[in-house]
């Protein structure tokens, strides 16, 4: 399923929309190169689901955790790019206890931090030549039933 949003602020809005569906155990994986989008994506999310601290790129500290708003689901965002496949550090953060309690969203954390969980969406963002953002969502596990209601929001 691909959308084309022609603004960083619709961008921001549907990341909105997906912040609203996630819940605690929800695993998020953003992919696609620099400038595509994925930080202002982070943005709506964290602002759906109403939770607290500024949202930027955590890229030199790995991880940031931000706590839970009024629906109670705090949101660790996690930037892989700095790894470059060193998974020993993702495994020092101790994701899979966070994933319990938190949603994760992990930029460029496509190829490791799938094995989380069976239970992940990989939005995966280009930015074309004109500055339109094409979002393209692939669903696994269970997200395959959750991703149609996304779009009905």
């Amino acid at each position: 399923m691909t959308f084309v949003f022609p603004t960083p602020e619709e961008t921001m809005d549907f990341g909105r929309v997906l912040g609203r569906a996630l819940r605690a155990g929800d695993l998020v994986l953003l992919a696609g190169p620099l400038g595509a989008g994925k930080t202002t994506l982070t943005r709506g999310i964290a602002d759906g689901l109403g939770v607290g601290g500024r949202v930027s790129s955590p890229t030199f500290v790995l991880a940031r955790v931000h706590p839970a708003g009024a629906p109670g689901v705090p949101l660790v965002h996690v930037d892989a790019y700095r790894l470059g496949g060193d998974l020993s550090q993702l495994d020092d953060l101790d994701l899979d206890t966070d994933l319990e309690r938190s949603a994760i969203v992990v930029e460029w954390g496509e190829g490791s931090a799938e094995r989380l969980s069976s239970d992940y969406l990989v939005v995966r963002l280009d930015r074309r030549e004109d500055d339109v953002r094409e979002v393209t969502l692939e669903p696994h596990g269970t997200w395959a039933g959750r991703v149609p209601d996304l779009v009905r929001v």
